[in-house]
């Protein structure tokens, strides 16, 4: 399916909420639940769930959702995730990841990494905005929400908190060059903590941003 095939599914309201809500979650997420969230019926909600796996939006699989295994433990439901496929659309056609990607190869090449990390450094001052740091946690998660980051908050069992992220901005070109982007992706998140009571630290997760952030071990939230 071409991309921008894929993408006007979404232009449906309720395909949409199901997409949005399953991206959201950061693990599998079965139809009863997907149903709830976006207030329709389980067969509705299983249409139009496998029309978003057709267009490679969503990836399907099956387990087992009450936990228990062997006999009596029931058949395994199917289950949706989000796709690490990525769709974009651009009229007139443009190519801005080959430009991207060859930016990327020359900066390794010339071994210009110190000069990409204070560039994205810099970049990430600027996206503090008017009021010049960023004030905590929530703030933080807010501004990576707007830049396509998908921030999770998860509380800690000691009282602290930490922001993880589900998708990466620069996820076609970290995965050619990763050394390179991760280093400019930390430096850029250190840029927008710089003065606060946040930190970043790197935390490669497959499938997640190589970094996350927390509360610094001297500050409370």
């Amino acid at each position: 399916m071409e991309d921008i095939e894929a993408i006007a599914l979404l232009q449906d309201p309720v395909r949409r909420r199901l997409y949005e809500f399953v991206a959201a979650q950061g693990r599998e997420v079965g139809r009863n639940e997907a149903a709830e969230a976006a207030g329709v019926a389980r067969t509705l909600a299983a249409f139009h769930l496998d029309k978003l796996v057709d267009a490679g939006l969503l990836e399907a699989g099956s387990r087992r959702l009450t936990g228990r295994s062997g006999p009596g433990a029931g058949r395994p439901a199917k289950v949706y995730r989000a796709s690490a496929a990525e769709r974009a659309v651009s009229v007139p056609a443009r190519d801005y990841r080959t430009a991207a990607g060859l930016l990327a190869e020359a900066a390794e090449m010339a071994g210009l990494d110190m000069e990409v990390q204070d560039a994205a450094r810099r970049k990430g001052r600027a996206l503090r905005g008017a009021s010049g740091v960023c004030g905590g946690l929530d703030e933080v998660a807010e501004v990576l929400a707007a830049r396509g980051y998908g921030p999770v908050r998860e509380e800690g069992g000691d009282g602290g908190a930490v922001v993880r992220m589900r998708n990466c901005p620069f996820h076609a070109v970290a995965e050619q060059f990763p050394p390179l982007v991760c280093g400019l992706n930390l430096a850029l998140l250190e840029g927008l903590v710089e003065g606060s009571d946040v930190r970043v630290r790197m935390d490669p997760r497959r499938g997640w941003c190589c970094v996350a952030a927390e509360k610094s071990k001297n500050n409370e939230d």
